[in-house]
């Protein structure tokens, strides 16, 4: 039959298309350990300092209630105490509003996905 010529050449693009993409994981990391998406650039903050990550999550754990309903109205104190514990530009804010907003069944009973959510986009 006339596949069975072309299937050696499928498994090998495979096997290639594999490489390809462990190489593009392994770009996506520095030497600092942190983990940049190679998409955006944007390095996440899995390396925050243990005070600044314990604030954080003080702050998201503390009015988890307030801070979802908030994020529903598109602002409020608790959801600005929380960003400034994450050092969450101010003029970034307004975006990363509208993204929990959009995902908001991710962050609706998990508390801790919401801290490391603040955490990335932060300083």
């Amino acid at each position: 039959m006339w596949t069975t010529p072309i299937s050696p050449f499928l498994h090998r693009g495979a096997a290639a298309f594999g490489f390809v993409a462990g190489l593009g994981l392994l770009a996506a990391c520095n030497t600092a350990g942190d983990v940049q998406n190679p998409f955006t650039g944007v390095t996440s903050a899995f390396n925050a300092p243990d005070s600044q990550r314990g604030a954080v999550e003080l702050a998201v754990k503390s009015e988890f209630p307030a801070i979802l309903s908030q994020i529903d109205a598109g602002g409020g104190p608790a959801l600005t105490a929380a960003f400034d514990a994450a050092g969450v530009p101010p003029q970034d804010r307004p975006a990363r509003i509208i993204q929990l907003q959009r995902d908001a069944g991710i962050y609706a009973s998990n508390p801790g996905a919401l801290s490391s959510a603040l955490l990335v986009w932060g300083g």
